[in-house]
């Protein structure tokens, strides 16, 4: 399950930002999470609530906001959207493609407390 070192690795990104930016507290943490990164967001989700008790994402509300992904044909010369990379072009069935969205797995932003 590598939900549970990428939510270690997210953790240790805000716990980060907290010591540099000198906030205590985090009220909202947003994530994106692209179709095509290969996470299972309710794993993800899972792993964080486990691992924030005691760090200053202790009570946070996570979200966790799913992009879609999107790749370009080589051959239709155009962006089509994809929900694997598996998938050929949904126009002239060319594969490969290469994608070109949906392969972040992001920290959109925080709202935080300095109390």
């Amino acid at each position: 399950m590598h939900e549970l070192s990428l939510a270690a690795g997210i953790v240790q990104l805000v716990e980060a930002a907290a010591a540099r930016d000198r906030f205590r507290r985090v009220a909202q943490l947003n994530l994106e999470a692209g179709a095509l990164v290969g996470v299972e967001t309710a794993a993800l989700r899972f792993a964080l609530e486990a691992m924030i008790p005691g760090t200053c994402l202790d009570g946070a509300d996570i979200t966790v906001v799913e992009s879609p992904g999107i790749a370009w044909c080589p051959r239709c010369l155009t962006s089509v959207a994809i929900s694997s990379r598996a998938e050929p072009c949904s126009d002239c069935g060319l594969y490969p493609l290469q994608a070109t969205g949906g392969t972040e797995l992001r920290v959109l932003d925080l709202m935080v407390f300095d109390d």
